[in-house]
């Protein structure tokens, strides 16, 4: 018993401000059993997936010390995107295909261009200019090619075949299966390259010294992984309610309010290590990240979608393709030099704010 009241006192040391995530789950789980509200059912989701996804990153990587750089990387790398992994496994449970396929989206993009906007501008402000490795510049920037070819060739084949971008068909089905398996391959090369042999350039991105135990550290990640799911399972419960009342479609609910919800945690902590002087830190979270949910999440998701029983293909709609086409060009060009400043950053939001304004007057179809 004095055990579990110890590790019980180090999770909510470790917490801090984020137990606010208990009662916002509460009142949400409360709500939609009495029947209240669907939009606020839906807001309190929302706002307790924003602690929620941070909660969980930090439990990842504290258990990542623990379990030794090598075991620590790959479990960072598995785990990383965790929260819209579990989003996407709850939503295509549901059948909403087209909300994960938005969101995965809305994940590549918000992280190119918002996240990675955000910490060049604010970290650039006071500063000449911030600089970072241009090999893993280069590294992430060839993944993200190869990941813009896996969204593009099964649209492209799709449109030629059949002359229509329809998401569906066997045929379709077990092109983007194949395709996904490819792009998983390429994410297990990337593991291989990050974690041992270019080890050297991705150092010190990891916490030196554990806060939490072992124990306490594995109960926060099952806990935090625990309270995602059932947030994001009332967040998915409403957006039929939630596209009924406020006009908006389901591209534009994936696209920017799951996937902004899903990396908040991702953008907290890029700021925070811009205006630190960690660019490199910043530029891994950031692109990093986009190149795991392109290469890992969506893919998996694939994988997995025909056991969901929602099977979900890799042909997107064409402004998601193209979104995904400008966010990772316009982050080449300002990056590949291996530096920035905070004009670059404040046009990445530029980018990102008139896509955002696409995709939010674009009608349903």
């Amino acid at each position: 018993m004095t055990s579990a009241n110890s590790v019980l006192g180090e999770i909510r040391r470790f917490a801090g401000w984020r137990q606010v995530t208990l009662p916002l789950v509460a009142a949400a789980l409360v709500l939609d059993l009495l029947g209240g509200h669907p939009l606020f059912t839906f807001a309190l989701s929302a706002l307790a997936l924003v602690p929620l996804a941070g909660l969980l990153g930090h439990a990842t990587e504290e258990l990542a010390v623990h379990v030794g750089p090598a075991a620590g990387g790959l479990l960072n790398a598995t785990l990383g995107n965790l929260t819209e992994l579990i989003i996407g496994v709850l939503a295509l449970s549901r059948g909403e295909v087209e909300v994960v396929k938005a969101s995965i989206t809305g994940s590549i993009i918000g992280n190119l261009l918002l996240v990675f906007g955000l910490a060049a501008f604010l970290g650039g402000l006071g500063r000449q200019k911030l600089s970072f490795s241009a090999v893993a510049v280069g590294a992430n920037a060839s993944m993200l090619f190869l990941a813009v070819v896996g969204l593009v060739m099964p649209a492209l084949f799709q449109l030629l075949v059949s002359g229509s971008l329809q998401p569906s068909g066997p045929r379709i089905e077990n092109l983007s299966f194949w395709v996904s398996g490819v792009l998983l391959a390429g994410y297990a090369a990337s593991l291989v390259f990050i974690l041992r042999t270019h080890r050297s350039l991705f150092r010190g991105e990891a916490h030196e010294r554990p806060t939490l135990g072992r124990g306490a550290a594995l109960g926060l990640l099952l806990v935090s992984a625990l309270l995602v799911a059932i947030a994001s399972e009332l967040l998915i419960g409403q957006i039929n309610a939630v596209t009924t009342s406020l006009g908006w479609t389901r591209l534009f609910v994936g696209l920017v309010v799951v996937a902004t919800v899903g990396n908040a945690a991702e953008h907290s902590t890029a700021i925070l290590a811009a205006r630190a002087g960690r660019m490199d830190l910043a530029l891994h979270i950031a692109v990093g990240s986009s190149a795991q949910i392109a290469l890992f999440v969506a893919p998996l998701l694939v994988v997995l979608s025909p056991f969901l029983g929602a099977p979900m293909s890799l042909v997107f709609h064409p402004l998601e393709i193209a979104a995904v086409i400008f966010s990772v060009g316009a982050v080449v060009v300002v990056a590949m030099d291996g530096e920035t400043n905070w004009l670059e950053g404040l046009m990445l939001i530029g980018v990102y704010a008139i896509l955002g304004v696409f995709f939010y007057v674009l009608p349903g179809l």
